[in-house]
């Protein structure tokens, strides 16, 4: 879940962004959107423990995220969130698997290759394991990059942008991806676009139209 009230963020050249009031239910669906520099990838650093907020609350995940101390924000965020950037951020030193394994770095917690397995299995690229990224299509990336989100199972998944490079089927599988994915692991999911064609394919979900107020 998600619950936001007067949240708002004030940058070091003195802009503030202040955004609207939302409520959404464990499991939902929430979609920002809005033009590119409207707020978007703020308030998913919000949402994530990125950046904190200067005004008003955020609670996601039943946590009051701006309550935490930074070291305990970096562990909360570590088994809570799964993070879909943009750009993915694999690193290019590391296998596929090795890549995954941050994750558990990240989190402090041992090292779990039946759970890696399971989760590239189910995204169809447990054959890539050994790959490293270079050797990757982009669709092949971007679901690795998935499976790094998901593989704690976390409460909430964000998703920035995730169909801005795509083309049109490239773009419903993705999105049907991310559906199922955060369905199964009963996340609640927010995607960052300003892509129609996210609207469209997500009927149902609430919307966020980011302004870029100040």
């Amino acid at each position: 879940m998600i619950h936001t009230r007067d949240l708002a963020c004030r940058f070091a050249d003195g802009r503030t962004l202040r955004f609207a009031d939302v409520d959404v239910p464990q499991g939902g669906t929430l979609l920002l959107r809005g033009p590119s520099g409207s707020g978007k990838s703020t308030w998913l650093a919000l949402a994530a423990g990125l950046l904190s907020a200067t005004g008003g609350e955020m609670v996601v995940a039943g946590q009051s995220v701006g309550a935490l101390a930074p070291a305990a924000r970096d562990a909360w965020r570590a088994r809570t969130i799964g993070f879909l950037p943009q750009r993915l951020l694999l690193s290019e030193a590391l296998t596929v698997a090795g890549n995954l394994g941050l994750v558990f770095f990240a989190a402090g917690l041992p090292l779990d290759k039946v759970a890696m397995h399971h989760t590239l299995d189910a995204l169809g690229v447990a054959h890539l394991a050994a790959r490293k990224p270079a050797r990757l299509s982009g669709g092949e990336a971007q679901r690795v990059a998935l499976a790094r989100a998901l593989l704690l199972r976390p409460r909430v998944i964000l998703a920035d942008e995730p169909t801005a490079s795509l083309d049109d089927a490239a773009c419903a599988a993705a999105l049907t991806l991310l559906r199922e994915r955060a369905q199964a692991a009963g996340a609640t999911l927010v995607i960052a676009t300003h892509d129609a064609r996210v609207l469209q394919a997500v009927p149902g979900a609430q919307v966020l139209a980011m302004r870029g107020d100040a």
